[in-house]
């Protein structure tokens, strides 16, 4: 008689979290969304090269404090990886994700990017891969779950874990919808997918009821068949260490956030003293709330 066939052995995450086991990681991916809060602070046009010193430079002062750090390929990642910049105790992560703008969005559509090779990037030292998944009431769930799962498989086929990023937007043909209800159907849709680590967006971000925002977040937990953590985008910053507090209590891991930790030193005359001096206090604070909530 045959051997009955082995139960795969569970991914193992802990290139990407703290020593407790929880996620506390940096996200320096932003690209169009980056540039247009630079410009913000600025008449001149902001330039790629201004982008990329800026996330050399965030990586290189924060990854330290942080358990991973996310870059893109489009401006930082290689410069990131040539300069030395990603701590050794901090797991580096590859955005494999291209951007679509339109309808003045930055991001209106989402595709894999053929041209982050994960062989390549696991050779420069990526652990992961990341991909931002555009989750709409009106859109096709088929095309997906189809792109979740090549993306899965594109990255266990080189060895690298898998991360994925459903976030709602509202629906192209006008019809009514409640955005938090979007964020928890996209954890059930595409949360059982295979996909190592699922990130989501705070419900009622981060400024409802306490209980409310539990509640939500108990429902992504029973929806997603791996760890999840949370991402700061849409959360006010003063918020931010509230909602990781509450999401790790609902059974969040953790987080994988950047404004909430860089943003407000965006436009600063002096951005390494203000990212050592604002930035890594908030990293910390936030890893804390981690390790207390995951030691729960």
């Amino acid at each position: 008689m045959s051997d009955p066939t082995p139960t795969p052995a569970p991914p193992d995450l802990s290139r990407l979290t703290r020593p407790g086991g929880g996620f506390a990681m940096l996200a320096v991916d932003q690209r169009e969304a980056m540039r247009s809060m630079f410009a913000e602070h600025q008449s001149a046009p902001v330039t790629d090269d201004q982008l990329r010193h800026f996330k050399v430079l965030a990586t290189r002062i924060l990854s330290p404090y942080a358990s991973a750090v996310l870059v893109d390929k489009q401006f930082a990642f290689d410069a990131v990886v040539a300069e030395g910049a990603v701590a050794p105790s901090c797991g580096l992560i590859a955005a494999a994700d291209h951007f679509i703008a339109g309808n003045g969005e930055h991001v209106t559509d989402v595709e894999i990017d053929e041209a982050v090779d994960p062989d390549e990037v696991r050779a420069q030292g990526a652990v992961a891969m990341k991909l931002l998944v555009i989750h709409r009431p009106d859109g096709d769930p088929d095309a997906r779950t189809d792109m979740v799962r090549r993306f899965v498989d594109r990255c266990h086929s080189a060895g690298l874990l898998s991360i994925i990023e459903p976030v709602a937007k509202a629906p192209r043909d006008g019809r009514a919808w409640d955005w938090n209800a979007c964020v928890v159907e996209a954890a059930r849709e595409l949360g059982s997918l295979g996909a190592d680590l699922y990130k989501a967006e705070v419900p009622y971000k981060g400024e409802g009821e306490a209980g409310d925002i539990r509640r939500a977040c108990a429902e992504i937990t029973e929806a997603v068949a791996s760890p999840w953590v949370v991402l700061s985008s849409g959360v006010p910053t003063e918020l931010f260490p509230r909602a990781v507090e509450l999401a790790c209590e609902a059974g969040a891991s953790g987080f994988l956030a950047g404004r909430a930790v860089w943003a407000s030193v965006v436009g600063s005359a002096d951005l390494e003293e203000d990212l050592l001096q604002v930035s890594v206090p908030r990293l910390q604070r936030l890893a804390e709330i981690v390790d207390a909530g995951v030691s729960r």
